[in-house]
């Protein structure tokens, strides 16, 4: 069992043929308001293995663990993570990890070991598989440098949905202008008065688009955008902040997705 979109493709790729991954959350889905299904219950009861993004991403898992009676191995991908603080006081750190590519690489590596330690007679194949699909993750990362490298340093603004692009926005020395939702966690609303202070900020800093999110609806961010005069980017090109795409498709898988946003985001912020 994995539990989110990004947690599963990872677990796809370093189980490969060996591992048969049951995806708890679909895509587009937002994973920090989910609420687990009978059939979820049903499905982690009989796995062998349950792999967590963790960072309190997942707040309804343990008691979904409980409840289905599982006894079997957790793996949380976020061990070793240097993780980052909420902006807002007393806010919880950012579980949106996967953002930064040197990030994901330790997602997989402890995936790896986890795996390992559940079928030893398959660890050689899973370090393989780690291996390369790391040296995959490598090449995204330097690719997202090389892409944002071209973009001058005062157009690197950034507004999103919600703030799940701070590790993301750290790595590559974007600004954070602000986020239509101001939080990590979708469930916060705008003030009357951070409105205001969000509209004023991104005409100060002369922020040239708000990216909405594939998870998130697009409304107040269109809104937002409308009232500061610039543009909104969304439909097709809205950014994968806590899902990926529909499966199948290249945004289907992290690679996809991140590749994605880069692809939008230069873009867009080079007019």
């Amino acid at each position: 069992m994995a539990t989110t979109p990004e947690v599963a493709d990872f677990v796809r790729n370093i189980g490969g043929s060996d591992v048969d991954v049951t995806q708890i959350i679909k895509p587009n889905v937002d994973p920090h308001e989910y609420e687990p299904t009978p059939a979820d219950l049903q499905a982690i009861a009989v796995a062998k293995v349950v792999v967590k993004n963790g960072v309190d991403l997942e707040k309804w898992l343990d008691g979904t663990i409980e409840s289905a009676g599982f006894k079997g191995a957790v793996v949380d991908s976020s061990q070793g993570v240097t993780l980052r603080k909420g902006a807002e006081e007393g806010e919880e750190s950012d579980p949106h990890i996967w953002h930064d590519p040197r990030n994901a690489k330790i997602m997989v590596t402890n995936i790896e070991k986890g795996l390992a330690a559940a079928d030893p007679a398959r660890a050689s194949t899973f370090e393989a598989n780690l291996t390369s699909y790391a040296a995959s993750i490598d090449k995204l990362d330097a690719d997202n440098e090389a892409a944002f490298g071209k973009l001058p340093q005062a157009d690197r603004e950034l507004v999103t949905n919600h703030d799940a692009f701070g590790y993301y926005v750290q790595r590559y020395g974007l600004q954070f202008v602000g986020s239509v939702i101001p939080s990590m966690d979708t469930s916060a609303e705008l003030s009357a008065k951070q409105l205001t202070d969000l509209v004023a900020k991104i005409k100060a800093t002369g922020t040239k688009a708000i990216f909405t999110e594939s998870s998130l609806p697009p409304k107040t961010a269109e809104a937002i955008a409308q009232q500061a005069g610039v543009k909104v980017v969304a439909g097709e090109d809205a950014l994968f902040g806590d899902s990926l795409g529909a499966a199948g498709t290249p945004e289907g898988t992290y690679l996809g997705a991140e590749q994605h946003n880069t692809k939008v985001i230069v873009e867009a912020l080079a007019g």
